[in-house]
C-alpha cells in the first residue's frame, strides 16, 4: 500500500505570469534542493546530441573515484575512434592522432572542453573494449543506478543513432549529480580552452562568456535533436541548472538558456519548509507498540519559491506501508514530495525520528485483521 500524508504550505501572493519560453523542451532547477522552478515537456524523450557526453563523463568520473581506472592511464586512439570521431569525421574532435596514446585526464579535457567525439570513443574502447558494450554495460547501467529510468544510449558521444534518447529532466538530474558529487571534476566544464596536438580550441559553451557566474556544462546539436544546452550558473550563493533542447538555431539555445537562468535568479529565493530534525509527518505502523512513527529529515528541507509571489506548495509523504515494527531511529521510511501546481518541485527522503518496538501479540493480531479487511475492500473496489 502507498500512504500519503498531506500538508499544505502557502507562500506569499504572486503574479500569474511565469516564464515564457520558446524551447520545445526545457527545465530549470535549483541545484542544492533539486527544486524545479520551470518545466516544459520535461519528460519528452529526444536525441540529446553531445549533451549525452555528460553520461560518458560521469561513468569515467565514477570509475576514477572507485579506483578502477586512473587519470594517468593511457588509451590508444584506434582507427575507429579516429575515423568516426577524429579529424576525418568532420565532427567535433580533439584532433587526437591515429594510434597515439592519450591519458584519461587529457581525454576528459578533450571530451568536455572540445566536445571531442574521438575522445569519447577512446574512453569507451579503453574501458569496455568497444562502444556498444560501453553504452549498454557502463552508461545504461550507471544511469539506472542514478535514477535515470528513461535514458537510452547507443554510443558514447551522442552522434546520430535512434538508440540515443534522453529527457531534459534526466539531463538536469545528471548535471546536478555531477556538480554535487564530483566538484573536483566539475571544474573542467568551466575551462575556456584546451590545446591538443598543437590545436587550440575554445569551450563551446557560449554562457561562459555571456553570463555572470556561468561555469558549465555542455551544448549539443544533431539534425534529429536540434540545438540544445545544459547550463549552470551561481549568483549570490544560489546555483541554478537549465536544460533546453529542440531549438532550430544555435543563438536561440544560448539566448533561451541565459534568459531562463536570469528569470530564475531574479524571481526565486530559497525557503526552508522543515528544519533539520523537525517532524515532517507520520507513517502508519504495523504490529508496533505505537500505531504510528514520527518522520523527519537530518538536513533542512528547502524549496525555491517566488520572491514576490504566493506559490501554493503541497507536501505529501509517500511510503509503502504500514511500516512493520520494530523500527529503528534513522530508518528510511519514504520520501516527502513537494508539488508546485501540477509539477513536483522537490523530493527528499524522510526517516524514522524515533524507535518503535514490536507490539504485543494482541496488537499484532488486531493490525493483521485490520489490514486483511482493508485488503478485501480494496480488492472489491478494483473489481467495480
Amino acid at each position: 500500500m502507498l500512504y500519503a500524508a498531506n500538508q499544505s504550505v502557502q507562500g506569499a501572493k504572486k503574479d500569474d505570469g511565469g516564464f515564457d519560453g520558446d524551447a520545445p523542451t526545457a527545465i530549470l532547477i535549483e541545484a542544492n534542493s533539486g527544486s524545479v522552478l520551470f518545466e516544459k515537456n520535461a519528460d519528452e524523450l529526444r536525441a540529446p546530441s553531445s549533451m549525452m557526453k555528460l553520461m560518458t563523463a560521469e561513468v569515467v568520473f565514477n570509475a576514477v573515484k572507485e579506483g578502477t581506472i586512473k587519470l594517468n592511464d593511457e588509451y590508444r586512439i584506434s582507427e575507429n575512434a579516429w575515423r568516426k570521431g577524429g579529424a576525418p569525421s568532420g565532427t567535433s574532435t580533439m584532433f587526437a592522432a591515429l594510434n597515439s596514446k592519450v591519458s584519461v585526464s587529457d581525454l576528459l579535457h578533450g571530451a568536455i572542453i572540445q566536445s571531442g567525439n574521438d575522445a569519447c570513443i577512446a574512453l569507451a574502447e579503453g574501458m569496455a573494449g568497444n562502444e556498444k558494450i560501453f553504452a549498454a554495460d557502463y552508461m545504461t547501467k550507471r544511469a539506472r543506478e542514478l535514477g535515470l529510468t528513461k535514458s537510452t544510449f547507443a554510443n558514447s558521444n551522442g552522434l546520430p543513432d535512434p538508440g540515443n534518447k534522453m529527457t531534459v529532466r534526466e539531463l538536469s538530474m545528471l548535471a546536478r549529480h555531477i556538480i554535487l558529487d564530483f566538484p573536483e571534476f566539475y571544474k573542467l566544464f568551466g575551462e575556456k580552452e584546451f590545446t591538443w596536438n598543437k590545436i587550440r580550441q575554445q569551450n563551446r559553451n557560449p554562457l561562459l562568456n555571456a553570463m555572470e557566474g556561468a561555469d558549465g556544462l555542455k551544448t549539443g546539436y544533431t539534425k534529429e535533436g536540434g540545438y540544445g544546452m545544459v547550463g549552470s550558473a551561481v549568483q549570490n550563493g544560489t546555483r541554478l541548472i537549465v536544460v533546453v533542447n529542440g531549438l532550430e538555431d544555435p543563438e536561440d539555445r544560448a539566448t533561451e538558456a541565459k534568459k531562463m537562468l536570469e528569470w530564475g535568479f531574479r524571481n526565486f529565493e530559497t525557503r526552508t519548509l522543515f528544519a533539520a530534525g523537525q517532524p515532517v509527518g507520520y507513517a502508519k505502523v504495523f504490529g508496533g507498540e505505537s500505531r504510528s512513527v514520527k518522520l523527519s529529515s537530518p538536513v533542512p528541507l528547502k524549496v525555491m519559491v517566488q520572491k514576490n509571489g504566493g506559490d501554493k506548495l503541497i507536501a505529501r509523504i509517500v511510503y509503502s506501508g504500514p511500516v512493520k515494527a520494530p523500527i529503528e531511529p534513522g530508518q528510511k521510511v519514504g520520501v516527502v514530495r513537494v508539488w508546485r501546481g501540477p509539477n513536483i518541485a522537490m523530493e527528499a527522503p524522510v526517516y524514522a525520528a524515533e524507535a518503535v518496538g514490536r507490539g504485543s501479540t494482541m496488537r499484532r493480531a488486531i493490525d493483521g485483521a485490520s489490514e486483511l479487511v482493508i485488503g478485501m475492500f480494496r480488492a472489491g473496489a478494483e473489481k467495480l
